[in-house]
């Protein structure tokens, strides 16, 4: 048997293909690329947030039966006669105040579930399959992603949903501890250390994140606390800003004349035209993408997430074939394309001086 030792520097070569005269023109070659890469990130997207959105029904139907069963009169802090008469029962402060952090608790996982619900329909509908042939599928599925990045959709259902379920159950806690301390300070001690750890666990590993952010201990409030960090340095100028506006305002004096009256006509302006904007909207509704805007979409989903270097060969040669000076601009105008268009250029010229040297 003959075995052939593996030489590395022996790979074929890539070079970037001839671009095509037009955009996808290449025989099918990107649009296959672009089509795999697309239902990859789909997938794994929806099944991802299905998943959570499944624990979380789960988890709120076993949290709603117990808080219904506090709610009902069976936490002793009212009596468990349905008939309360409103001129004889009159609670004392912290039986009211246990009850509504209990009702709200109900009501923060009520919101969550029926979210939950809402949030499977939402993605049963972008996974939904769209008529026509497999170009009108593509676009179709495209126009959807671009909407559900352009209304937050994964956000919604990744950060905001579990938030308020996360609201709910610290303030469940707190109702908790409270009720136990009405029966009995100690034991409401002895069950509020553990709840103390657990929250101080919760709080510290979101905090983790500033210190290596590859760490698995992301959460709603670490995400919460990074955004809150990149804009903190904002908020002085703002303030500043906002404040001198103010006192601008107030006196009347030549910095409000030459400085801010302009401002704030321009602002007024906008506001009076917010109603024949919404109007508009409503009687015809947003623009659809064109075609090329589309195609532009596409190649920059390909270009900043594929890793095979024939994909990006071939999807470095339709930007190439890109004819409309303006969209092209527009997308050497995002940083994380730009590099990588650089990148993936520079790399097969490297490719090439190697492989010439062999």
């Amino acid at each position: 048997m003959n075995v052939t030792a593996h030489n590395p520097l022996s790979a074929p070569i890539f070079d970037v293909p001839e671009p095509p005269n037009e955009f996808g023109q290449d025989g099918g070659k990107f649009y296959r690329c672009y089509d795999a890469l697309a239902e990859e990130i789909d997938e794994d997207m929806t099944q991802g947030l299905k998943e959570q959105l499944d624990g979380m029904l789960i988890f709120v139907t076993q949290n709603n039966a117990i808080l219904i069963q506090l709610l009902m009169g069976r936490n002793d802090t009212i009596p468990a006669n349905p008939v309360l008469p409103s001129t004889e029962f009159s609670p004392s402060h912290d039986i009211y105040t246990i009850n509504t952090l209990f009702s709200l608790s109900l009501a923060f996982a009520i919101i969550s579930s029926f979210l939950a619900m809402l949030g499977r329909q939402w993605l049963v509908y972008y996974r939904k399959r769209g008529g026509g042939g497999p170009d009108a599928r593509r676009w179709t599925q495209l126009k959807r992603y671009l909407g559900a990045e352009r209304w937050g959709l994964e956000p919604i259902l990744d950060d905001v949903l579990p938030s308020l379920l996360q609201i709910g159950l610290i303030i469940f806690c707190a109702s908790l501890l409270l009720y136990l301390r009405h029966l009995s300070p100690s034991i409401s001690l002895v069950v509020g250390i553990p709840m103390y750890l657990g929250l101080a666990f919760f709080i510290g590993s979101a905090f983790c994140i500033f210190w290596d952010k590859f760490c698995p201990f992301h959460s709603p409030l670490s995400h919460l606390l990074v955004l809150a960090t990149r804009s903190l340095p904002l908020a002085p100028s703002w303030i500043m800003e906002t404040g001198s506006l103010i006192v601008a305002f107030l006196k009347q004096d030549e910095v409000w004349e030459y400085r801010y009256r302009d401002q704030v006509r321009e602002f007024k302006r906008r506001v009076c035209r917010l109603p024949r904007v919404w109007l508009r909207i409503l009687r015809h509704g947003r623009e659809e993408e064109r075609l090329q805007s589309l195609q532009a979409a596409a190649l920059h989903r390909t270009i900043c997430t594929l890793d095979d270097p024939i994909a990006l060969l071939t999807a470095v040669s339709n930007a190439l074939a890109i004819r409309d000076a303006a969209l092209f601009k527009q997308l050497t105008e995002d940083s994380t394309f730009r590099d990588r268009f650089c990148e993936v250029n520079s790399d097969s010229n490297n490719r090439d001086g190697i492989y010439s040297m062999t």
